[in-house]
């Protein structure tokens, strides 16, 4: 199989930094879920958080770029105790701007944060959630036993609050159970809608189609069964140059828990920084970024394939 490299040089268009819109913060790695497709391999046995030192440095940035996006991921973000220092010193800084937090839900349902919604719902922070599927046999093949009804129960009560309609956005996220591409992300998204909303009352904004990367768990699970090769070579046979004007990494920045840039999540994972002389959030400017080539790797494939994926979903049909 060619390289990631070689696809993109045969068409001349090579992948540089514009102006970066959307800053990626990664709170750490603990998780209470150790989920199949994880690429992070989160789970309640990691300890890596960032800490408030590095959040500031994250808000410094932002304040002196034209960031209007700002995305919260981890593991599950909602266990980092400063995560609601962050999203106060967010609204202080960037009153209109778009906040995103990826959660799994479940650990909304533990007592520990069951004020968070209600927080979250207050500062305007638009919530995308995992939901592999609207079956539960899908959903707890990847995500674990019991993730599903915790699921509904979590999405009930946010729709309750608001999220999905008059409040703030809710978004969900589909992601394959094995190794093969989402199905066209309308036609999910009209499944799900159709599917939560006659058997529980959900309602959601959009769903997005994400595409598995073969790194972290799910690589090693493909490793495993001897299916790797198979799925590289699905990707890169899927490979869509129109892509490459579209993938993410070219307007998003992203930032480990202790502070390092990456060009994307899965960049983050497979430790390839963004080779500036000073790769700490505190050291760099957006300006200094601009027009840098993107690091790539055979799991570039990933984003790159059929209808393209990024963390807001398909890239050639993505919901408003």
């Amino acid at each position: 199989m060619k390289s990631f490299g070689e696809y993109v040089g045969k068409f001349g268009d090579a992948v540089l930094k514009d102006n970066v819109r959307c800053l990626q913060m990664n709170m750490g790695y603990v998780c209470n879920l150790s989920c199949r497709h994880c690429h992070v391999e989160a789970g309640p046995d990691r300890r890596e958080m960032m800490s408030m030192t590095v959040v500031k440095d994250c808000l410094r940035f932002i304040e002196s770029a034209d960031i209007n996006v700002i995305d919260i991921t981890g593991g599950a973000p909602e266990m980092n105790p400063n995560l609601r220092g962050l999203i106060r010193g967010l609204r202080k800084l960037k009153p209109a701007a778009s906040i995103l937090l990826r959660s799994n839900l479940t650990i909304l349902n533990e007592p520990k944060y069951a004020k968070l919604p209600g927080f979250l719902q207050e500062n305007n922070v638009d919530i995308i959630s995992s939901m592999p599927c609207y079956l539960e046999e899908n959903v707890e093949f990847q995500r674990g036993k019991g993730v599903y009804s915790q699921n509904i129960k979590m999405l009930q009560k946010l729709n309750r609050l608001g999220y999905g309609g008059t409040g703030p956005k809710l978004h969900l996220v589909y992601n394959p159970g094995g190794n093969f591409l989402p199905a066209p992300q309308n036609e999910l998204d009209f499944a799900y809608k159709e599917s939560l909303g006659e058997r529980f009352g959900i309602v959601f904004n959009n769903l997005y189609t994400i595409t598995n990367a073969p790194i972290g768990r799910f690589r090693a699970d493909l490793e495993k069964k001897g299916l790797l090769e198979g799925y590289m070579n699905l990707l890169a046979d899927n490979f869509n140059p129109a892509n490459l004007s579209r993938v993410m990494c070219r307007n998003l920045l992203n930032v480990d828990w202790q502070g390092r840039v990456y060009d994307c999540d899965f960049n983050q994972v497979l430790n390839l920084p963004i080779a500036v002389r000073d790769n700490y959030i505190g050291s760099i400017t957006a300006k200094d970024l601009a027009g840098m080539p993107v690091k790539l790797g055979n799991h570039c494939f990933t984003c790159t394939a059929g209808a393209g994926s990024s963390c807001q979903g398909s890239l050639n049909n993505k919901a408003g």
